[in-house]
């Protein structure tokens, strides 16, 4: 926290110093935004001016993932988050933007590398789908798995479980998800560890865990469990079935 409060007031610092940005709502302004504040600082990366969700106010990317607000005067910078009411959370819209992202890296995984658990409906009918990053070492994702998901999945929700050794890859963490991922009975696998209990040592060759891991950190994920809905939107943390099926509307 300390970290980010240092970086961002040294951003702010440094940009008011530099003068007062363009003020211009056309597309050329854009350019003088990202030049003004490549100037102050050359050693981040700028880019994607666009209108923020409050008038006024422009967002610009840095490094990609973080959002810098600039007034419409360009005489101000604001550093910091900002939020979207939602029904049954808050969400930063700089995680909406992002999002986006992992809405579209999603749509590259099929549900064969993740380890699924589909809906249980008597009817047979899938209503919503669930991608939770997981790690096998994790208190709450054991809680989650135990829980949460055989509630979830009564009501219609499939969870599909994707890899993320918080240790990193290689770590003994690694190895017992990546021995899941590669069982014969990957379902089975799962819930063993998920319980405590050991399974065979078996990392096979052409496993998903470590490109899972990677696009996890691509996503914004650096926890687990990491919750993932369908738009995109990330909730971290453990939730409840009830809140979870409120927040899918079921």
């Amino acid at each position: 926290m300390l970290k980010r409060f240092g970086f961002l007031a040294a951003l702010f610092l440094s940009v008011i110093a530099s003068g007062a940005l363009a003020a211009d709502d056309q597309p050329q302004g854009a350019e003088e935004i990202l030049a003004r504040l490549s100037a102050a600082r050359p050693d981040l990366t700028f880019s994607s001016v666009e209108p923020s969700p409050i008038e006024g106010l422009y967002q610009v990317r840095v490094n990609g993932t973080q959002l810098l607000y600039v007034s419409r005067d360009g005489n101000h910078i604001v550093a910091g988050d900002m939020f979207q009411i939602l029904p049954g959370r808050l969400v930063p819209v700089s995680d909406l933007e992002l999002a986006k992202t992992r809405k579209e890296l999603l749509t590259g995984v099929p549900a064969a590398k993740t380890i699924a658990y589909p809906s249980l409906r008597e009817d047979g009918k899938t209503l919503a789908v669930l991608h939770v990053f997981t790690d096998v070492d994790c208190s709450y994702c054991r809680k989650l798995h135990n829980e949460a998901v055989p509630t979830l999945r009564q009501n219609g929700v499939e969870v599909r479980y994707l890899a993320f050794p918080r240790a990193g890859v290689g770590s003994p963490s690694y190895r017992k998800i990546a021995s899941a991922w590669c069982a014969d009975d990957a379902q089975s696998a799962l819930n063993d560890l998920k319980n405590g209990q050991r399974v065979e040592d078996n990392v096979c060759e052409g496993n998903p865990v470590a490109a899972q891991y990677d696009m996890g950190q691509k996503m914004g994920v650096t926890g687990t469990p990491a919750l993932i809905m369908a738009d995109g939107t990330l909730m971290p943390g453990y939730r409840p079935a009830g809140e979870l099926l409120k927040i899918f509307g079921l």
